[in-house]
């Protein structure tokens, strides 16, 4: 059985524009590196990690931070990488704010490392608002080379 609907284009438009609206709310939200956590206010570091035979490499984009308010903590092959930016009033700032993109307030981020750090040889530098972090592999945590004895088949 079919029904027969009159054609309405306001309806039509109203539907093609809640589809739009959409499509841009999900994009825009995709392309945001940084996300705020609702529960705690704090927003979350973008991090690049890397590894190799010997050591993983932990990079962090921190633009406008004094290397003060920067703390880096391993505990339990947790890294956590905490940072915060206060935000800049100026009271003589006439007029409304029209866009306001800088993030202010606490950052952090914690990933768990798949293998045993050694603590005592971590480095970490702060250099042109980007903190490189070089965490060393614990010796029984990096590949032995195991070698293979002949024995004679007699």
């Amino acid at each position: 059985m079919s029904t027969i609907i009159r054609w309405n284009p306001f309806r039509e438009a109203v539907a093609m524009q809640n589809a739009m609206d959409r499509v841009f709310d999900d994009n825009w939200r995709s392309l945001r590196p940084v996300w705020q956590n609702a529960q705690s206010g704090s927003f979350a570091l973008a991090l690049d990690v890397a590894e190799t035979d010997t050591a993983y490499s932990v990079t962090a984009e921190i633009p406008g931070i004094p290397s003060e308010n920067i703390h880096v903590k391993l505990h339990d092959g947790i890294l956590t990488i905490t940072a915060e930016h206060n935000e800049e009033h100026t009271e003589e700032q006439e007029g409304r704010v029209l866009l306001q993109e800088r993030r202010y307030g606490k950052f952090s981020r914690s990933v768990r490392l798949p293998q045993v750090v050694d603590t005592e040889k971590v480095e970490a530098v702060y250099n042109n608002g980007v903190l490189t972090l070089t965490l060393p592999k614990a010796a029984e945590a990096q590949p032995r080379m195991i070698p293979v004895s002949v024995k004679n088949g007699k």
